[in-house]
């Protein structure tokens, strides 16, 4: 079972009873509202920086253009080949 620990939270009344309403319309409490948005969050954080490593490293590794096989200089023919 995970760990759970309580948090503090100081909240606008306006957006306190305005969460309320919404964990009612949810059926669930203002407490599991905010734990489920609170984790959304934290797993899209996640996503993106593991995406934005693997973007990095591919970046650093380069893309393979097929030009390091190749012997001399491109022609313009070989440039503009129709």
């Amino acid at each position: 079972m995970k760990s759970r620990s309580n948090v503090t939270l100081t909240l606008d009344d306006h957006v306190l009873k305005r969460a309320r309403h919404l964990a009612v319309e949810r059926g669930v409490s203002l407490s599991k509202l905010l734990a489920d948005q609170l984790e959304a969050f934290v797993v899209r954080e996640d996503r993106y920086e593991a995406g934005r490593k693997r973007l990095l490293a591919r970046m650093r590794r380069g893309f393979d253009l097929g030009l390091r096989d190749r012997k001399g200089r491109w022609t313009r023919d070989d440039r503009y080949e129709r």
